[in-house]
This record gives C-alpha cells, structure tokens and sequence, in this order.
C-alpha cells in the first residue's frame, strides 16, 4: 500500500491530465450528437489500456523503491533521511548521493583521526623506547668483550626494526616528508655501512666497498633506510664469505656469497608479507622489508630489482636514473 501511494503521488499529473483529456473529447463528441456509447467505448477502452500499463509499470517501479529503500538502509550506521512519497526517483538518487558523500566524508574523518591518534602513539612510543637503548649502549661502549659486540649489534637490530615501524605506517600517510635533494651516494652509504661494523666483524663477512664518486637525486632519510634493509637482508643470510657494495651502469649493485633466493620465490619477494622459504627458515621474517623497499623506491622514482639463484648469493640492483616521482598524495 506504500508503493501504490508512492506510485500515484509521482504520477498524479499524468494521470489526471489522462482523465482531464477524456472528460473533454466526451463533452465534445456528446454536444456534436454522437451516441454515448460510441464515445464511452473507445474512452474505456483506451483507459483499461492505460491501467494495464500502469500496473506494469506500478511493479516496475516498486522494485525500483524496494532497491533504492534497500540501499538507503545500508549507508553503515547513517539512517534514510527522507521519505520516499514526496521527492521524485532523479531527487531521489542525488539525495542518496549526498548522502553517500557524506557518509564517505564521515568515514574518512574517523578514519583519519584514528591514523593521527596511531601515529602519536608509536612516534610517542619509538622516543620512550630510544631511551632505554642510548642507555644500553653507553654501558655497552664501556666493555670489550664478545658478548658486548653481539649485545650492540642487537641494539642495532632493534633500532632498525623501530624505524621500521614507522617507515611502515608512514607510507600511507597524505602528507609526505620527501626532500629530493642531490645527495653524494658514498655519503649515504657510509653511515648505514659503519651502523653494521660489529655485524661484519662479529660475522666474519668481507665488505668489498670502494668510494663510488656518483651523485644520486633522492630523499636521504628514505633511501638510507632501504640501503640498511638490503644490508641488513644480506648479513641476516651470509653466513660466511663476503658482501660487495658497486655501481654498475648507474645502477647500485649490493651483491652478497649468501644462500640465495629459490626461483620460484624470486617474483614475489616485493609482496607484503611474502616471506619464502628462506623466510620460514628464519622463522623471524616477516616480510614487510622488501616490500617497504619497493614501496619507497616508487615514491622515489627508482627502480629496484633482485637476481639470485639458490647457494649462490642474491644480487639486489637499485636503478639510480630517476623516473616519475609519485608521493601518493
């Protein structure tokens, strides 16, 4: 009974300039001396067509409400606002539409408060948690010994691991704190390299490096970091021979004497949390960081690309020459 009020409260004109229209060619066609049956048949005639018609159209429309009700009902949590009887199906849509932007609009403000209040707290977090290993590594520097050197390299997993955190939640933000600058690549190596000092010593690993006199155009925060991933990537994997830092054909080469990359794990090594066989070996990857290199290499306009083959070592290249930059804005 709804719809039939809906339906006839949308079609009200059109059903009164029908009724309007016959009324007139009855009084006409009776003032001329035609017979009221001859004129009444082809009114009613034409009437029970127009009713046929209504009525198909009256369900076709009907379903037309039941999906528009049935859309309105599901906007998440924002309840119809209008009734369906006094606006017409074109104001229908544009008020659904609005409201769906503002339902959109809604989600999006709480979606980006809870990110804001997130970030807080694990930046918040990350300085309570540098206190404790400044303090760890000022009793570290005091001591010699190899339980030391293991206990500093750790505290240098860790900080990695922290900025990691941030590097992950950070790459989704709206705002960027990309600075492209040109930068000397050996300026940016060296810091990373002499952070993994007690590794390669505690290890054994020869680090074949020598200066590379290249400039590179590109954030340093955010390239240092994915030179630290793919250094700390192929300490975690070489247990013993050497780790080879080179540029090739503007191309930055970091070529480790680890156990390799079986091939058919090679092509997903940049998916998130693809960890691989190697990874389950581990059983402490998680897989993120070469995702998190990839995904920063895009912002940065380079191209990164790995080549490997089992007990042979992995070969990562990073493409130095920049392309497109895209911050995802």
């Amino acid at each position: 009974m709804e719809y039939l009020k809906i339906y006839f409260h949308h079609h009200k004109k059109t059903i009164g300039l029908f009724l309007f229209f016959g009324i007139i060619f009855l009084c006409v066609f009776y003032f001329y001396g035609f017979p009221l049956l001859a004129v009444l048949y082809p009114f009613l005639l034409c009437a029970g067509i127009g009713a046929t018609l209504m009525v198909l159209d009256f369900f076709s429309e009907r379903k037309h409400y039941q999906t528009l009700a049935h859309s309105q009902n599901h906007l998440g949590d924002t309840p119809c606002t209008f009734p369906l009887a006094q606006t017409a199906p074109e104001e229908e849509y544009q008020q659904l539409i609005r409201e769906l932007e503002q339902v959109l609009e809604t989600k999006e403000h709480l979606s980006e408060t809870r990110y804001r209040e997130m970030m807080d707290y694990y930046t918040m977090w990350v300085h309570q948690i540098k206190t404790p290993i400044a303090s760890m590594r000022l009793s570290l520097e005091e001591e010699d010994s190899p339980l030391a050197r293991k206990l500093s390299s750790d505290l240098v997993r860790i900080e990695h691991y922290v900025s990691m955190v941030l590097t992950y939640l950070r790459l989704d933000a709206k705002s960027t704190d990309y600075v492209l600058k040109t930068h000397s690549l050996d300026d940016l190596l060296r810091p990373v390299i002499r952070s993994f000092a007690g590794d390669f010593i505690r290890k054994k690993i020869r680090l074949d490096y020598e200066p590379l006199e290249y400039q590179v155009i590109t954030d340093e925060k955010w390239f240092s970091f994915v030179i630290e991933q793919l250094l700390s990537n192929a300490l975690k994997y070489t247990k013993e021979g050497s780790i080879r830092i080179s540029l090739e054909n503007h191309t930055l080469c970091i070529k480790d004497t680890g156990i390799g990359i079986a091939p058919e794990d090679l092509p997903r090594i940049f998916e998130p949390g693809y960890t691989g066989f190697n990874g389950r070996l581990e059983q402490k990857s998680t897989g993120i960081g070469l995702y998190l290199c990839k995904r920063i290499c895009d912002n940065l306009g380079l191209a990164i690309r790995a080549d490997s083959k089992p007990r042979e070592g992995c070969s990562m290249y990073i493409d130095l020459r920049q392309k497109d930059v895209d911050f995802h804005d």
